[in-house]
C-alpha cells in the first residue's frame, strides 16, 4: 500500500524498508537529514519554503510495501516497489545555455528536459501511469524573457507531454505548481502500474482549457485524482486556490480567498466521491497550505479551522502561488476505503 505522511523530521524512523522518499520543506533549504540507515537524501526534494509554525521542516514521507528498490536514471533519483515508483529531479537553469538565442528560456528547456526524463524512465521501468506531479521553482511570478516564468514552465511541460504521447487534455495527473524562495527546478513524481481516475472540479474550468490570457499554454493537471495501488486508494488533492471558472477570485482578501478554497476543495471531494466512491470528507485529508505572505497566516488557520475543524491536519508554509493576484493555495492526500467487488 501506499502511506502519505506528514511529520516535522524523519527522527526517529528507525529503518528504510518500506520508505519511498519524500518532500522536505524548509529555509534554508534543507541538505542534509537524518535519514534511516541504507536511505539516500537523493530519495527527497528539497524545498527552500519556510514552515511557519513553531517547526523549522515539514516531511511529506510516502511509503509503500514489499521490496524497495532504488535507482538512478540521469539526473533522476528514484525507489520503487512492485506497484508504485516515487522520483525526484532537480535541474539548475543556471547551467543551461542551448535554445536561449531562439526565444526559450532555460527554464522552459529544463523543464522540457526534466519531464523528458521523467517519462524516458517511467517507459523504461513499466510505470506508464503518473499518479501526482509535485513542481517547485524560484521567480515564479516573475517576468524574464518577456513571459512570466510559470508561464514559461507550461511551455516546457506541456512541450514534453505531446512530444511523449501523454495525454494533455481529460485524464491527466493531479499537481501542483509553487514558487520557492531559491534552488532549482525541482519536480517530484509518483507514478503507478494501473491508471488514476482524474477528477474535475464543476465550479471551474479545467485547467487544460483555460483561455490564451494564462499563457501561450494551459496548465497540465487535474484539479484531483484518485489512484489505485494494489489492493488501496488514494485520493490527491492538486493545488487549490481562489479560482472560479477560471478567474481569480477575491484579489487582496486572504480570508475570502481562503474560504473559496475550501468551496473548491469541497466540491473536488464531491465529485471524487461520487466518480470514484471516495467515500472522503474534508477532515479525512492532510493538508499543505501554502501562504504568500507569512504575516497572513492567522488569518488562514483560522478560516480553515472554522470551514474544516480544530482537528484538521494541515501544515502551513510560506510559498509563491502561480498567480501574482492568488494569496494561498492548499493542497493535499487522503487514504480511502478500499473498494469491494
Amino acid at each position: 500500500m501506499l502511506n502519505v505522511l506528514y511529520g516535522n523530521t524523519l527522527s526517529p524512523i528507525d529503518q528504510a524498508d518500506d520508505l519511498l522518499g519524500g518532500l522536505v520543506f524548509g529555509l534554508p533549504a534543507p541538505t542534509a537529514l537524518t535519514v534511516p540507515t541504507g536511505l539516500s537524501n537523493d530519495a527527497f526534494a528539497h524545498i527552500a519554503m519556510a514552515r511557519l509554525d513553531q517547526h523549522a521542516l515539514l516531511c511529506e514521507s510516502l511509503r509503500g510495501d514489499g521490496v524497495i528498490r532504488s535507482g538512478q536514471l540521469n539526473d533522476i533519483h528514484y525507489r520503487f516497489n512492485d506497484h508504485i515508483l516515487f522520483g525526484v529531479i532537480a535541474i539548475d537553469e543556471n547551467l543551461i545555455t542551448e535554445h536561449t538565442e531562439n526565444g526559450v528560456s532555460p527554464l522552459q528547456t529544463a523543464t522540457h528536459q526534466a519531464y523528458r526524463q521523467i517519462f524516458s524512465l517511467l517507459h523504461a521501468q513499466g510505470f506508464p501511469y503518473v499518479l501526482r506531479f509535485w513542481n517547485y521553482m524560484s521567480g515564479i511570478n516573475a517576468l524574464t524573457h518577456d513571459l512570466e516564468r510559470y508561464r514559461q514552465f507550461n511551455l516546457g511541460r506541456q512541450q514534453a507531454f505531446s512530444e511523449s504521447g501523454q495525454a494533455i487534455a481529460g485524464n491527466v495527473p493531479a499537481a501542483c505548481a509553487l514558487g520557492s524562495a531559491s534552488g532549482p527546478l525541482t519536480i517530484a513524481f509518483l507514478a503507478g502500474r494501473q491508471p488514476s481516475i482524474a477528477i474535475e472540479n464543476p465550479r471551474q474550468v479545467s485547467a487544460y482549457d483555460y483561455p490564451e490570457q494564462y499563457g501561450p499554454r494551459s496548465p497540465l493537471f487535474s484539479r484531483a485524482s484518485v489512484a489505485s495501488i494494489d489492493t488501496h486508494r488514494v485520493l490527491f488533492l492538486s493545488g487549490t486556490a481562489s479560482i472560479v471558472g477560471h478567474e481569480t477570485l477575491h484579489v487582496g482578501d486572504i480570508a475570502a480567498q481562503t474560504s473559496e478554497s475550501i468551496a473548491n476543495i469541497a466540491a473536488v471531494v464531491g465529485e471524487a466521491n461520487i466518480k470514484a466512491g471516495a467515500q472522503c470528507t474534508l477532515q479525512d485529508l492532510d493538508y499543505i497550505v501554502y501562504v504568500r505572505h507569512a504575516e497572513q497566516i492567522d488569518q488562514v488557520r483560522n478560516v480553515i479551522t472554522q470551514q474544516i475543524g480544530p482537528s484538521a491536519n494541515a501544515a502551513y508554509v510560506q510559498a509563491d502561488i502561480c498567480r501574482a493576484d492568488l494569496l494561498v493555495e492548499i493542497e493535499g492526500s487522503a487514504t480511502l476505503p478500499a473498494l469491494h467487488s
